[in-house]
C-alpha cells in the first residue's frame, strides 16, 4: 500500500481531467481525491495497492483527456486517511 500526489500540467481543466480520473480510480479501487488547483493544474492524491497506484498514472498520463505537457509524481508513506474517492471543488 503506498501513496502519491500527482500533479497534472498542460490543457487539464475544462477538459473532463477530474471526471475521467476520479472514474479510473474508483475501478481501480483506489482512495483519494482529485482537484483543480488555481495555477491551471490538476493534483490527485492517491492512496492504494502499488499496482493499482502505477496502473492510475499510467493511465492518466497516456488515455486522459486534454493535453499534458507534464506530470509530477511524488510518492508518499500510505496514511489511510480516505474512505472512498471523490472530485473536490
Amino acid at each position: 500500500m503506498k501513496r502519491v500526489v500527482i500533479r497534472l500540467y498542460g490543457i487539464v481543466q475544462g477538459v473532463g481531467m477530474r471526471y475521467y480520473v476520479w472514474r479510473e480510480a474508483k475501478k481501480l479501487g483506489l482512495r483519494g481525491y482529485v482537484r483543480n488547483l488555481d495555477d491551471g493544474s490538476v493534483e490527485v492524491v492517491a492512496e492504494g495497492d502499488d499496482e493499482a497506484i502505477e496502473d492510475l498514472i499510467s493511465r492518466v498520463r497516456d488515455e486522459g483527456p486534454g493535453f499534458i505537457t507534464d506530470v509530477k509524481v511524488v510518492y508518499e508513506d500510505f496514511k489511510g486517511d480516505f474512505k472512498d474517492f471523490r472530485i473536490l471543488h
